[in-house]
Parts: structure tokens; C-alpha cells; sequence
């Protein structure tokens, strides 16, 4: 069963959990802002991405209040002082992170109230989280505002001007996912951390043109064994086995006296140990059984 939601017939914080736990989990950008007098803020938006490297672009967006469509101070500092630096937040500085957020007045260093080391920035007004594994000063180019109504997105493109990395999360010389430990957000209070049995590797069809789930017979495709994901790494293999490799695996003690059953099992395995070749070319020799 499907259930359709048309989004303007239901009210808007119900709308809310809906996009923000099925849209995730989304990166955190934990801008720090001043605002016209020089008052510092400082405050996490999970409405956040990169979207180019040339220029150097990072968006995110402070959306308007659900309950009294008051504007985020964030909005209200970029739009008087149009610079920002994104910290990266890990898994170290979660819970401070998360303190930050607090719907403070207006004036109020979030940096103090949630213990930041404030680090005075080089291109920026705007100070940088000194916990942070990476900080990017920022100029504002434009603010994009989508509307004027309570939950309303509020489109703030960045332009990076200068990228401050901690050394402790790079391995020869580039930064190292493991050891960064991001955390994404989920919906309601849910995190995620990006470590450990979290992740997980797919090579990436970039100077390699796979052959295509559909290249592959109707058998392996319609398999009660073999999953969408196992089908799409067989699908990433540039070209099939040759006969003579099918006929070699066929031949071999791990493979005799198996049923085709048993030998997709097998190949689940071995695909998933990292041996796509030889998973499809068992494969292949049991589509001969």
C-alpha cells in the first residue's frame, strides 16, 4: 500500500516532519554570522550542500519559524553583514552543536553559551568554531528568500573564500573520512554518525562505462537470491566474463555437485567480500546448469 500526501492539504508542521525525516540524513552547516553592531551568532541548519567547486559554492538555508514566522538571526546578520564562515560539525562537537541551536535572543554568543573557542577568521568578519575539523569563510552573494510564510526556506549562497583544516583528520595530506567522523541529521532528534559500520564503499562509474543490468541474462536479473544492490554492482562490470573463464569456474571443487540456487547464494557472498568478476561468472556457469 502507498500513502499520497498532497502537501497542500496538510498543515505545515506535519509537512515539516514528513520532508525532514524522509530527506536525510542532510549534511550540517554551523554558521557563524555578526550582525551590523558585531554581535556574534552562532547556529546549525541541516538545509545545507555544496553545490559547485568552481566557484566554490556552499548553500544552506535558514528557514522562517513554524510557530511565529519570526526570521532566523543567522538570515537577519547575512542580510546586514553578507559573509558567514561554515564550520563542519563532527561527532566530538555533536551535543555543543546541538546546544547552540537553542532559540536564544537576539545578542546572546552562542559560541559561550554552548563552550566554542571563537577564532578570529582572516577574510571574514565572522569568527570560526576552533573545535571544528574544517571551517569556510564565506562571502554571501546572494540571499534568495522563497517566501514569507511560516517554514518558508531562505537560500543562502556562499562563496568560499579561504578553507581552514585541522591536520588531525588528514592522511597524507588528504582529508580522511574515517578519521573525520561527521554526523549527519535525521528527522525529529535523530542523528547519524558517519563512522564505523555506517560506511561503505561503491566504485564509481566515472572513466568506466558499465554493461548495464540489462546486459545481464534474464535468470540473474529475476533471481530470488540476488538483491537490486547486488544486480547494480554486477551491472558496474565493463564487459561479461569469456567462455572459457564460465567453463573454468564450472570446474572447480566450490562449485561442483551445486544447484543453481546454491550458487547464487555463493555469489551473493562473494560479491559482497568485494569479487564482482568471479561473482558473475558463477553466475553465468550456473545459468548453464
Amino acid at each position: 500500500m502507498i500513502k499520497t500526501v498532497d502537501p497542500s492539504q496538510i498543515p505545515q508542521p506535519e509537512l515539516h516532519g514528513i520532508l525532514l525525516t524522509a530527506v536525510a540524513p542532510r549534511p550540517i552547516c554551523f554558521a557563524s554570522t555578526v550582525d551590523k553592531e558585531g554581535n556574534v551568532n552562532l547556529s546549525p541548519f541541516s538545509f545545507f550542500n555544496v553545490f559547485s567547486s568552481n566557484p566554490p559554492m556552499l548553500i544552506f538555508s535558514p528557514a522562517r519559524s513554524g510557530r511565529d514566522n519570526s526570521m532566523k538571526h543567522s538570515h537577519q546578520n547575512v542580510k546586514e553583514v553578507p559573509e558567514v564562515v561554515i564550520n563542519i560539525v563532527n561527532h566530538d562537537m555533536v551535543e555543543q552543536m546541538s546546544l547552540a541551536s537553542t532559540a536564544y535572543e537576539k545578542g546572546v554568543n552562542e559560541f559561550v553559551k554552548a563552550g566554542f573557542t571563537q577564532v578570529p577568521s582572516e577574510k571574514v568578519t565572522p569568527p570560526r568554531v576552533g573545535e571544528a575539523p574544517v571551517s569556510f569563510e564565506c562571502s554571501v552573494q546572494e540571499v534568495i528568500e522563497l517566501a514569507q510564510s511560516p517554514g518558508a526556506g531562505n537560500l543562502i549562497l556562499a562563496k568560499v573564500e579561504l578553507i581552514h583544516i585541522n591536520e588531525n583528520y588528514l592522511t597524507e595530506g588528504n582529508l580522511d573520512t574515517k578519521k573525520l567522523d561527521l554526523v549527519g541529521r535525521m528527522g525529529g532528534s535523530w542523528y547519524i554518525k558517519a563512522n564505523g559500520d555506517a560506511l561503505f564503499e561503491i566504485p564509481k562509474p566515472i572513466t568506466t562505462k558499465g554493461i548495464g543490468v540489462d546486459a545481464l541474462p534474464l535468470g540473474i536479473r529475476e533471481s530470488d537470491i540476488l538483491t537490486g544492490n547486488n544486480l547494480g554492482r554486477l551491472g558496474n562490470l565493463e564487459k561479461l566474463p569469456s567462455a572459457s573463464e564460465i567453463e573454468a569456474i564450472g570446474n572447480t571443487k566450490e562449485v561442483q555437485n551445486l544447484t543453481k540456487k546454491e550458487i547464487h547464494v555463493l555469489a551473493q557472498r562473494i560479491l559482497e567480500e568485494g569479487n564482482t568478476q568471479k561473482a558473475l561468472t558463477l553466475l553465468l556457469h550456473a545459468e548453464n546448469l
